[in-house]
């Protein structure tokens, strides 16, 4: 399978995504899934599921979670195959949450210059499962490469996502597995059985597009 495990749609506020032009541009892309992980709110998990059904695409249930330390903002987690919403708060309460649902916790853009991780990954390595080794946003290559080393020094699984906010975007990165549906691509991930495939975004595009939009 290949998922594209990092999308944002209309309902994250700061994207122009809308549920059936993401499943119709995985479609195009040839993907085989997509996470829904909007900022803070999983309220485009319905639309999402149906727009999946209507056209052949696994929809992964997921959200980009805002986290904190000493009531300071240090970065954010992804959480995956979740069944509630999880609310921003404490680093280690939401990836508690996370568990408690029987999640997957992962870290996104650890190197990010400005969302990355703002803690010593050793404080939360025993609460994650994978990390974010290429995504689409970053400005440089060498930013999934600094994630890659981290996963590969700490054992974790190794996923991929576009981190889209414009259509265009969705399947320039993905994660692969030799997996057919969900729950054996969810195994995979907890073996570590994945790898991260993809591209770098067009900043330019991101710009425009939410202009034109």
């Amino acid at each position: 399978m290949r998922v594209d495990m990092h999308i944002h749609t209309v309902y994250s506020g700061d994207s122009t995504c809308r549920p059936s032009r993401i499943i119709s541009a995985a479609k195009r892309k040839g993907l085989d899934g997509v996470a829904v992980t909007d900022h803070n709110t999983t309220k485009a998990w319905k639309e999402m599921l149906r727009e999946g059904k209507k056209g052949g695409v696994a929809v992964i249930l997921g959200e980009e979670i805002e986290v904190e330390k000493d009531g300071k903002v240090v970065g954010e987690i992804l959480g995956y195959f979740l069944s509630d919403e999880v609310e921003k708060g404490d680093v280690h309460d939401v990836l508690d949450r996370i568990a408690e649902q029987g999640g997957v916790a992962a870290l996104p853009h650890p190197f990010c210059f400005w969302r990355g991780i703002r803690i010593d990954i050793k404080e939360i390595v025993g609460k994650i499962q994978a990390v974010e080794v290429f995504n689409s946003g970053m400005y440089l290559n060498s930013q999934n490469r600094k994630a890659l080393g981290l996963a590969r020094e700490h054992h974790l699984a190794e996923i991929g996502g576009s981190d889209a906010h414009v259509e265009r975007e969705v399947g320039n990165a993905y994660t692969r597995a030799e997996a057919d549906g969900v729950d054996r691509f969810r195994k995979a991930i907890e073996k570590g059985r994945t790898r991260a495939e993809g591209k770098l975004s067009s900043h330019t595009l991101r710009i425009l597009s939410k202009l034109l939009d």
